[in-house]
């Protein structure tokens, strides 16, 4: 195969990946099996785990449950929802495992976060902005938190 055929080759492989990738991001809060992941990259599940794993350094699960924990941390601090409601909200049904997950991914229980990041803030369900670094208030706001 030549350069130029296997830079075609390639790039629709990314292109198939990042539509798979997408329909995960835009589908977390639902139960996703693996070939139901892959069926958007027309590849086989396991050569679709293996190239996803190779292009992104985690596997699709991996993927989903990073984007799980991340709406989950968002949730419990801008909402007033039950840990029970985040965790059916983000795509589980177990909050056993939720909560062994989101303990794993950030080092505290999903009670625990909330109580911390609450304890910071001067008003009810809105996120402290201490708990934001400079860097990034000032690159999204424009200026440094107060």
């Amino acid at each position: 195969m030549d350069q130029e055929a296997y830079l075609m080759a390639a790039n629709s492989t990314l292109k198939r990946l990042n539509v798979s990738r997408d329909y995960i991001a835009d589908n977390y809060q639902v139960r996703l099996s693996l070939p139901e992941m892959a069926e958007h990259s027309y590849m086989s599940p396991y050569h679709f785990l293996r190239v996803f794993k190779d292009m992104y350094g985690e596997t699709p699960n991996e993927f989903l449950i990073r984007l799980r924990v991340k709406q989950a941390k968002k949730m419990l601090i801008t909402e007033n929802f039950s840990v029970s409601e985040v965790c059916e909200k983000v795509g589980y049904t177990s909050l056993g495992s939720f909560s062994s997950l989101f303990l794993k991914h950030t080092g505290m229980a999903p009670t625990l976060y909330r109580r911390k990041l609450w304890s910071l803030s001067s008003e009810e369900f809105r996120f402290p902005s201490q708990a934001i670094p400079a860097c990034f208030a000032y690159h999204f706001l424009g200026k440094l938190p107060n």
